[in-house]
């Protein structure tokens, strides 16, 4: 039988008592309806699960009993990170709780020129907020224990040039390349870099491309860009990563 998995951000040992969160406590008792004495699973987010069983329940405040540590999937051998432009609503939720349950080591949300969504700096710190919680949905599902790094929201250009520093393959998806990913033979790390609705301008691809970006195609059909972010780091995990 499958445990029940809940992120717990809290240190985790043999033995110990925590409190888990409201949402997971409500999400317990009212969703899935465990009594005391029922067996879970909690995980850290940095790699570490164990077993654990409900000690006690007082409305929505449930507190778990630690157990022995249990096995956790390993992260994927290909550390993809993906630059994604930030769309609408449940469009860039489905990207991120997509990207989280391929195995994403990380995800950068970018503002572009096509962006419809624009943040100020309270609207960008609940977006955060938001998209780690979707994260933490989707890994609670899929097994994995280790969540993605999920960074602030910033501009394009910023990000480019952050990225000149950095080491491993860049790419940039964009209808007209040559290249396909079958093609590639990346590293360890490979970041793919994803415009939002309408697709990244045609100065912000020879901005990536003057960043370093390799200019790479997923296939003959135009996706929208929730589905691109998902084809594309399934088809990295599958000639590259743990799909295979």
């Amino acid at each position: 039988m499958r445990l029940t998995r809940i992120h717990c951000a809290l240190p985790l040992a043999d033995g110990a008592r925590i409190t888990l969160p409201p949402h997971a406590g409500m999400h317990l008792t009212r969703v899935l309806r465990l009594k005391f004495g029922a067996g879970l699973a909690v995980f850290d987010g940095a790699g570490h699960e164990h077993e654990a069983t409900i000690a006690a329940v007082q409305g929505d405040r449930v507190e778990v009993r630690v157990g022995a540590i249990r096995p956790s999937l390993p992260p994927s051998p290909l550390a993809v990170t993906l630059a994604q432009g930030v769309s609408r609503g449940e469009r860039m939720d489905y990207a991120v709780q997509k990207a989280t349950e391929l195995g994403v080591h990380r995800i950068v949300p970018l503002l572009c020129e096509r962006s419809v969504v624009r943040l100020d700096a309270e609207q960008a710190a609940r977006k955060l907020e938001h998209w780690n919680g979707v994260a933490i949905a989707a890994a609670e599902q899929c097994g994995r224990a280790e969540l993605p790094l999920i960074l602030a929201p910033r501009r394009l250009a910023e990000h480019l040039a952050a990225a000149r520093a950095e080491t491993g393959l860049r790419l940039v998806l964009a209808p007209h390349a040559s290249t396909s990913l079958r093609e590639l033979r990346p590293g360890a790390t490979v970041e793919i870099l994803i415009g939002p609705e309408g697709g990244l301008a045609d100065e912000e691809l020879s901005l990536a491309a003057f960043a370093g970006y390799e200019g790479v195609r997923l296939g003959p059909r135009v996706l929208r860009t929730e589905t691109a972010a998902a084809a594309a780091i399934a088809a990295l995990q599958t000639l590259h990563g743990d799909l295979g």
